[in-house]
């Protein structure tokens, strides 16, 4: 009799916690399918990232690549060809390449750079060898445009008078003075090694510096050298003087635009509009312009000959409406890039990473390696990682090639939490979804990952919010967002432009982060919410 009632008494409690299992299996929904669907609801006009323009004009990360990019923009639209310019793509190399593999169709360059640097032959080489050099490889050049923009080492005038430097020659008595040299010119063919060497330079203290911040080191003091553009307006506006090239190290730079040869003939006629029109005088005016303005497109008009327009306003005035409605277009446009990048990005981490997260929950040999190559890749700098992929076959200077960056950067928290969270499951309850008769993908499906959901949604935040803060830097590649202003505030100097990004690339990480607050009470299981 004993028995029997002992044996009642398990039954009665093995039913009991076959009621537990399934009122818990009311509260699981399928969060994952519902979670996708939030996700992939991106609007199409989001996703497509091909240019409705006809030529794609690039430009590097200084203000006089800008105003040229500006130019031929507005050169070949009112020639009735759609254009658009993608401003501050970085340095020579990158838009070369950007060239080469068609994600722009033309760029301001300058003939000793495309000598030394991209066809790595002598500086002394004639026009006419360059562009048949070019020419073989599907890139035409026009003829200069009417100015040379040489390099060129300068100092506060104050300094090199106290301390009679007026020669780069001159340099050489002051082993002490600090360089500051734009990291371009550090790793150039006819940047600092050959300079050093020709003119047997003792100096050691060298730092790498970004062009615009390095005028505010020298106004400062922080260092006492640094290069320079011979038509940049900081020279003159800073009080900077110029030292003697005695030893003639630095070859011409003269200004050209190099475009794809596959282009149509009226679009290259068009640029080729532009040879001759531009003096040095005339250029280091619309440096200054765009500088004093903090507008390149203001800066361009001045080319045209629009110097009413430009005139400059009475003070209190508060300038025509259409400015802010231009800010406005600009900062819808550079969020929405800036989403569809984050977005995209973070949509194809989720779909690799929660797999990857499932198998490495399991342990052995294959979930350590998995959770160590996502952790590898967190390790490379998201700069680096950019610039590694851009030589790759199909990335190249791409809104690919960001996405490619941001999902590799956004796997690490997917994973490891979604493994996490897997491993923390009491034995208990994995016992208990046994005992139900479920199959194992059930048990996956309608117990495991609903338990894990907190875990694993912590960690789609997680990445979420990296992904919004790092998509800024796709602006070097050309591949917009919130970066553009930022990079453009920096080689201004401008506080106010790099505001134009920043608090908004702030403020969506924000509401990113709320966001996912709401949608914990909606994917998540009702008895495991906090």
């Amino acid at each position: 009799m004993n028995r029997i009632r002992k044996t009642e008494k398990q039954e009665r409690a093995g039913n009991h916690e076959s009621a537990k299992s399934k009122q818990f299996l009311r509260f699981r929904i399928p969060w994952v399918p519902n979670f996708l669907l939030i996700f992939s609801c991106v609007p199409a006009f989001l996703i497509h990232s091909s240019s409705a323009a006809d030529v794609v004009i690039g430009s590097k990360k200084f203000t006089e690549s800008y105003v040229l990019g500006e130019i031929a923009k507005r050169t070949l639209t009112e020639a009735g060809i759609p254009a658009e310019h993608r401003q501050g793509m970085g340095g020579s190399i990158i838009l070369w390449e950007a060239l080469r593999g068609g994600q722009i169709d033309a760029y301001p360059e300058y003939t000793g750079t495309i000598a030394t640097e991209i066809l790595k032959s002598d500086s002394n080489v004639s026009p006419d060898q360059v562009r048949d050099s070019l020419e073989k490889l599907g890139v035409g050049m026009t003829a200069p445009l009417g100015f040379n923009n040489t390099y060129a080492l300068v100092m506060r005038r104050s300094e090199a008078q106290r301390l009679g430097i007026r020669t780069i020659s001159d340099l050489q008595r002051y082993p002490e003075l600090k360089f500051g040299l734009t990291h371009e010119f550090l790793d150039r063919q006819d940047g600092w090694r050959p300079l050093r060497q020709r003119y047997a330079l003792p100096q050691q203290n060298v730092v790498g510096i970004d062009h615009a911040l390095g005028y505010s080191a020298l106004a400062n003091g922080s260092i006492a050298v640094k290069d320079a553009y011979s038509t940049d307006a900081k020279i003159e506006q800073n009080d900077l003087v110029v030292l003697e090239d005695d030893l003639h190290f630095f070859p011409k730079y003269e200004a050209v635009f190099l475009f794809r040869s596959s282009k149509h003939a009226d679009a290259i006629a068009a640029l080729r509009r532009l040879e001759g029109t531009l003096d040095e005088t005339r250029m280091i005016r619309l440096n200054a312009e765009a500088e004093r303005t903090k507008n390149y497109t203001r800066a361009a008009d001045l080319y045209f000959n629009l110097g009413a327009a430009l005139a400059p306003r009475p003070s209190g005035h508060s300038g025509p409406s259409h400015f802010e409605d231009s800010f406005l277009r600009k900062l819808t446009r550079w969020t929405l890039r800036h989403l569809e990048l984050a977005g995209f990005s973070l949509l194809l981490s989720i779909i690799v990473g929660i797999p990857l997260g499932i198998v490495a929950s399991r342990g052995g040999a294959v979930g350590q390696v998995i959770l160590g190559s996502a952790g590898v890749v967190q390790t490379i700098p998201s700069l680096a990682l950019l610039a590694l992929l851009v030589p790759l076959p199909f990335f190249g200077i791409s809104v690919r090639t960001a996405i490619a960056a941001l999902f590799l950067y956004g796997l690490l928290p997917i994973v490891r939490n979604t493994a996490t969270g897997l491993q923390d499951i009491p034995r208990a309850l994995r016992e208990s979804a046994v005992a139900l008769g479920l199959s194992p993908i059930a048990r996956l499906w309608e117990v495991y990952l609903p338990m894990a959901s907190r875990s694993i949604l912590s960690g789609i935040k997680t990445s979420a919010v990296i992904n919004i803060g790092t998509v800024t830097l796709a602006a070097l590649i050309g591949a917009g967002g919130l970066g553009e202003p930022i990079i453009s505030g920096l080689n201004l100097n401008d506080h106010v432009t790099i505001l134009e990004g920043a608090v908004p690339a702030a403020v969506l990480a924000l509401l990113v982060q709320w966001s996912f607050d709401l949608l914990d009470r909606v994917l998540i299981p009702r008895g495991l919410r906090l």
